[in-house]
């Protein structure tokens, strides 16, 4: 049985105990109170509460990390040197469909560096864990990515700009440039799980644009646990940097990584800095 530390106890028992509530909510897709908040860009009563629950958690084991949230925003701690960076519901979209590909995503941050992370798909019951020296697993089992070299072989997951959202004429110039190249692609809505089948060797490699930390933060420790390597587009290993993000082994990550540079990379713009927290959270709309 593999071993995890206090630090993965402490990140899977909080996500566990939000998927509860996520599972149920899941059930009962269709009564859910859903708030818009953007073009195409939703989000449910069952996200707020998840995150609720992951802050008070986390909050409750470390009281003084500091906290960057997708819904709550960036709350500093006292401890100016880690942070949680989550995702309460990766994959909002596919949850509100009634489709199963959706996950909780949980990164530790010290000093700018992610170094332990937890994603688990509440409905395949599959915890996905890595920290950083220690490797990355799925449950008990020790993940490896593919050992695929030829993209010919391989089969690459990415993320499709939607309405409101994205560069979608970049997006088609690098689709029509790697689906030549490649055995398929495929886009299942939530980054954390494309990332962490990387890890597990289900997909070859990864590649989007438009992403926010919270999407990446477990996934990045994840596949580097893996053996595989991450980047921006432009190689850069500060991924939570970067809008952007491509993963894959040694070889693969390569590849690909030129393949987007090809279709012509965005200009160098930084990361707007995130929301802070006000003290209590707003009401969510009827």
């Amino acid at each position: 049985m593999a071993f995890r530390s206090p630090l993965i106890n402490v990140m899977a028992s909080a996500a566990t105990k939000a998927a509860r509530g996520l599972k149920r909510d899941f059930g009962e897709v269709e009564n859910l109170q859903v708030s818009k908040k953007g073009p195409s860009d939703f989000v449910s009563v069952a996200d707020q509460k998840a995150e609720e629950v992951l802050h008070a958690e986390l909050s409750r084991v470390r009281p003084d990390f500091g906290f960057l949230m997708e819904e709550g925003g960036e709350i500093e701690g006292k401890d100016k040197s880690h942070r949680w960076i989550i995702d309460p519901l990766d994959g909002t979209t596919n949850f509100l469909h009634g489709l199963p590909q959706f996950a909780i995503s949980i990164g530790v941050e010290r000093d700018g560096e992610i170094i332990a992370g937890v994603v688990y798909n509440p409905i395949a019951d599959e915890m996905y864990w890595a920290e950083k020296g220690a490797g990355a697993y799925c449950n008990d089992r020790r993940l490896r990515v593919a050992a695929r070299k030829d993209l010919k072989e391989c089969v690459i997951a990415t993320g499709i700009p939607f309405h409101g959202k994205g560069d979608h004429l970049r997006f088609l110039k690098e689709l029509g440039l790697i689906m030549r190249e490649t055995a398929g692609i495929r886009r299942f809505g939530a980054a954390s799980l494309d990332l962490a089948f990387v890890a597990a060797g289900r997909f070859d490699g990864f590649w989007e644009t438009g992403l926010q930390p919270w999407d990446v933060a477990a996934g990045i420790i994840l596949v580097r646990e893996a053996g595989g390597f991450v980047s921006d587009q432009r190689g850069s290993k500060k991924v939570l940097e970067a809008p952007e993000i491509v993963a894959g082994n040694e070889i693969v990550h390569e590849k690909l990584r030129r393949l987007v540079e090809r279709a012509g990379l965005p200009p160098k713009k930084p990361r707007p800095k995130a929301q802070t927290a006000v003290a209590e959270r707003p009401e969510p709309e009827k």
